[in-house]
């Protein structure tokens, strides 16, 4: 029976709050920083002049398997950092760092309001409005500025002068600064208001006192101590849980700090700093187009190539285990789930760095090779992640037409099988074993052999969202696809500099006043890659019409001569005699056998012919439950 590594323990407040100024409790280096405004924090101190519960905190004690680097609450003394903690906080950095600000480290707090702007404030307690029964505590607390006083009239009048201690006394303003250590405010206090004619004022003293300030001596804390044997898994584990409340922590995070421990950062590989170009920048910049913002890599994440480097390590302990007679189920997966990327070792991410950023540089190479250039006409961001590391573990072999050849194939699988859309991590793995075990003369990784699309498919592609109508649109383009009006390919030269993108050819207002369905004329059947010069042409009129004006010509468009005309639209997959006849259902008809022999060609394969729906038929117009119908992935 497993043992329970964690134990709950009521812990005093100001012991807590001593350990953070100490240094002997401490934050994770990865946690965010303190972002508490001031309402919150009042509410806070309110909560605890009423001994009412904050929530509890989570600690992880030092000196096990999880080490991260620690880094002191904010506003400690620089002597902290020299403290090795005896634990970290987990849970619960916004309430002490807010509490240790407004009661033990004695400076001004800086902190933000409600709409984010940063101002600086001591905090008070209110004395009567604290023992006003009929008066919100959350009142009782007041923020004031750095100089302690209050203005009002854009700053002509004073409303409230706390600058001094004696004015403190007249106000009956308690500064929260001292609600641990009363005495020498309570002896000026009473000195201030001494004799018989303040007997009262004293005595309401001694009672916010006995009310409001023992609280927060007595308040104890309950602490869920985590120790030093609990694993990496469970660590991760708690933060998912304790992070609902903001954006939760990624592994690259929980990485970083573990390297951290060792002496390396991981963030500045990754995100640079003023001396340093990071990996992000390099991978935004390649193969970056003139006059565009970034690359086609550019939105390839930290975790992703944390991924990749885990398909290598852990590959390699694989080949250990093989090598040492096991088998079966006794290997080690070959994976980059979120709980390898926890086990993936410092000297694993420096043995493979250089060889996986290659490999996604190679990628950016290939994706440009298929005509996918804009990270927004990328099928799926997801299948970057195999296809570099299989690139990187192949290295200059992918350069080869016979080698390379086989990996479109295996893209377009993935692309029109749908195969990336979620829950990849497994496909990840089995395409990183078995597409470079094809290369080299083995079997069809299943990514190719159990992949089918279906002939009705195309029909129900009518959104980017979809990768298989992004996979179209390249395919197009890649088998030579000439604009109707300039007759020039879509290389990445024309691609960018003529504005190139999805539409109609047959236009939606055309179709429209033809009472066609929308579901019908989206679909991807009905569109194909054009200028934006050739799209303004076209406007919203019949093909016969758009078609003559082309060949016409005007004063900035030269004529064109109708079977030069009639290549370009044959390069697109269409028919030109059903064009010009303005035949919609059976330009559809004919277009779609078309584009299916395209994507048969690009897949090694038929389509499966299952029965295909009438043209016109109202299809569900909701794009995920199509795709959860008609999508066919590996079976």
């Amino acid at each position: 029976m497993a043992r329970s590594t964690f134990q709950t323990n009521p812990i005093d407040l100001r012991e807590l709050l001593d350990d953070c100024h100490r240094g002997a409790l401490q934050l994770p280096d990865f946690q965010r920083s303190w972002v508490w405004d001031e309402d919150r924090i009042k509410s806070l101190i309110a909560s605890i002049s009423r001994a009412f519960p904050v929530g509890a905190l989570m600690t992880l004690e030092t000196g096990g398997e999880v080490e991260f680097k620690p880094r002191p609450v904010e506003g400690a003394p620089s002597d902290a950092r020299a403290v090795r903690p005896r634990s970290l906080l987990l849970d619960g950095q916004q309430r002490m760092t807010s509490l240790y600000q407004v009661t033990l480290r004695g400076k001004v707090v800086e902190t933000v309001t409600p709409k984010n702007k940063k101002v600086k404030r001591w905090f008070y307690i209110d004395i009567r409005k604290a023992l006003d029964p009929s008066c919100d505590r959350e009142d009782a607390i007041i923020g004031v500025p750095e100089d302690r006083v209050i203005r009002a009239d854009f700053g002509r009048s004073e409303v409230l002068d706390l600058a001094t201690p004696e004015r403190e006394y007249d106000a009956l303003m308690y500064p929260v600064s001292q609600v641990f250590d009363w005495d020498s405010w309570q002896d000026g206090f009473h000195e201030h208001w001494r004799g018989d004619a303040h007997t009262e004022i004293r005595q309401l003293f001694r009672t916010f006192k006995q009310t409001i300030l023992d609280n927060f001596k007595q308040y104890r804390v309950p602490v869920i101590a985590l120790d030093r044997s609990t694993s990496k898994e469970a660590v991760c584990v708690v933060f998912e849980k304790v992070n609902t409340g903001g954006k939760p922590l990624d592994a690259f995070e929980l990485v970083t700090a573990m390297y951290a421990a060792e002496g390396h950062e991981l963030r500045k590989d990754w995100y640079g700093n003023e001396n340093v170009r990071g990996r992000q920048s390099r991978f935004a910049e390649t193969l970056r187009p003139a006059g565009a913002t970034s690359g086609i890599i550019a939105d390839v994440t930290n975790t992703d190539f944390l991924q990749a480097i885990s398909l290598f390590h852990t590959r390699e302990k694989r080949r250990e285990a093989e090598r040492s007679g096991k088998s079966g189920r006794d290997l080690p997966a070959v994976t980059g789930n979120r709980q390898a990327l926890l086990s993936l070792p410092l000297s694993a991410y420096k043995k493979y760095e250089a060889q996986v950023e290659t490999g996604f540089v190679h990628a950016a190479k290939f994706l440009h090779m298929l005509h996918i250039y804009r990270v927004f006409d990328l099928p799926y961001q997801s299948q970057i992640v195999p296809l570099a590391a299989i690139l990187a573990d192949i290295g200059n072999a992918w350069e080869h037409d016979t080698t390379r050849a086989k990996l479109v194939r295996w893209y377009w699988n993935g692309v029109f099988g749908e195969l990336y859309g979620s829950a990849a991590d497994s496909r990840f793995s089995r395409d990183f074993l078995e597409v470079p075990a094809w290369l080299n003369g083995g079997p069809e990784p299943t990514t190719v052999s159990e992949t089918i699309f279906r002939a009705d498919r195309l029909k129900t592609m009518r959104m980017r969202l979809s990768a298989a109508y992004k996979g179209v649109n390249a395919l197009l383009m890649k088998r030579g696809a000439q604009d109707f009006r300039s007759g020039q390919e879509f290389d990445h030269i024309v691609f960018f500099g003529e504005n190139v993108d999805i539409h109609h050819i047959f236009p939606q207002d055309w179709c429209k006043s033809h009472n066609i369905k929308p579901a019908v004329f989206d679909s991807i059947i009905n569109k194909t890659p054009l200028s934006y010069r050739t799209n303004r042409i076209i406007g919203g009129v019949a093909p016969s019409e758009y078609l003559a004006k082309l060949e016409s010509g005007n004063a900035t468009s030269p004529s064109i001569e109708r079977g030069r005309l009639d290549e370009h639209l044959r390069s697109h997959f269409i028919n030109p005699e059903l064009l010009r006849a303005d035949a919609f259902e059976a330009f559809m008809t004919d277009r779609q056998g078309r584009l299916l022999a395209l994507i048969e060609e690009a897949m090694g394969k038929p389509a499966y012919s299952g029965e295909i729906r009438e043209e016109g038929e109202d299809y569900e117009s909701d794009q995920a439950t199509v795709e959860a119908d008609l999508t066919m992935a590996a079976v």
